[in-house]
């Protein structure tokens, strides 16, 4: 055999070799692709997103779409042709297993939280749209979860308001801990609540509870690092009673990044004219009570998710526009948002066609 031949065979051989090779070695990654996206002025799966009764609402137009990310599943095992590939690929991104699921979490475990999360980021959505519209909404913080074997279990109960700890009134979730946080462990605590059933019932009845218990507890010790803290073993967070009902009808999504897109959409049905002026707006953010934007992960695949569907703009929180303007997909147009204001500011000029006021992205 020619010596030509020999080293032809050879170099194919070892090379059939590496990528049989490359199939079975698994590596630690998992993969982000560009997800679906939906107009939150729109229908999904043959019903409107935005459901809104009791209240007037407004034809609208154009797009204000919600933008999503497509993961591998925290089960699958990607092996190395598949992360080369991946890593190759112009639109998809290979990131690191524990970037996506942290501490051996589940898929299980993962979905539930990002559903815990989506349901918060609807709840901000309609909070800060009615603030901006001037129409007032109730609001009390409660207990959202309770540590399985932590003190306040069977003591405090998910739902329950929290009124005051230790006679000091609550009028924010952080207060919550900054109290408990003042004692020793292994110190009493002692909080003023208004149990689950009784709020339920009072909301059904369409009246204000009333009947408060004083709950006392021996707080435990914190297992992080560093000074050990009092703690009781829950999470507080905010429930509302808003004046008219909100449903946002969108299945198969987890996560809070949706939460300034759905806002828009809110305003954009409770007030007269478009506020997009029919224009293809996307965009992602979280959003807070009081209208500010957070930053999301895997900005650069929703980018690329949205221009494939015809957006023109990209309304993009403050901390991601380096990375999203990074690889700016063509023909779309990132602007910088910090507040749920600053999201309406840019929408105004959009619709004025004044884009060159807007608040461009830079790499910088």
């Amino acid at each position: 055999m020619p010596r030509r031949t020999a080293t032809m065979l050879a170099s194919t051989l070892m090379l059939i070799a590496l990528l049989c090779a490359g199939v079975f070695i698994n590596v630690p990654y998992s993969e982000m692709s560009p997800g679906p996206t939906v107009n939150t002025l729109g229908t999904h799966d043959g019903e409107p997103v935005l459901q809104i009764s009791g209240r007037k609402t407004y034809k609208t137009t154009g797009h204000l779409n919600m933008t999503t990310v497509r993961v591998t599943s925290a089960d699958y095992k990607m092996n190395l042709v598949e992360a080369v590939y991946g890593w190759l690929s112009h639109d998809n991104k290979v990131v690191s297993h524990d970037t996506l699921y942290p501490q051996g979490q589940t898929e299980e475990q993962s979905t539930q939280e990002n559903a815990e999360e989506f349901s918060q980021s609807q709840e901000s959505a309609k909070v800060a749209a009615l603030k901006e519209l001037g129409i007032a909404v109730k609001s009390w913080v409660i207990v959202s979860t309770v540590v399985k074997g932590a003190p306040a279990e069977g003591e405090l109960h998910a739902g329950d308001v929290i009124k005051a700890v230790d006679g000091t009134a609550v009028k924010a979730p952080d207060d919550v801990a900054k109290l408990v946080t003042k004692h020793k462990p292994g110190d009493k605590v002692t909080f003023t609540i208004v149990p689950v059933k009784e709020q339920t019932a009072a909301e059904k009845a369409g009246r204000t509870a009333t009947k408060t218990e004083d709950v006392t507890i021996t707080t435990g010790k914190s297992d992080d690092s560093g000074k050990q803290r009092a703690i009781v073993g829950i999470t507080a967070g905010t429930d509302h009673t808003f004046p008219f009902s909100i449903d946002i009808k969108l299945a198969d999504v987890g996560g809070p990044s949706a939460g300034l897109m759905f806002a828009l959409g809110i305003v954009d049905k409770l007030t007269p004219g478009n506020l997009t002026g029919g224009k293809f707006v996307a965009g992602t953010g979280t959003i807070d009570d009081d209208g500010t934007v957070g930053p999301i992960g895997g900005v650069e695949m929703k980018t690329v998710g949205a221009r494939s569907k015809g957006a023109q703009y990209f309304l993009t929180p403050k901390d991601n526009c380096a990375a999203a303007a990074s690889d700016t997909p063509s023909g779309l147009t990132l602007v910088k948002v910090n507040t749920i204001d600053d999201a309406l500011a840019a929408l105004k000029d959009i619709r004025d066609g004044k884009t060159a006021d807007l608040p461009k992205c830079t790499k910088g």
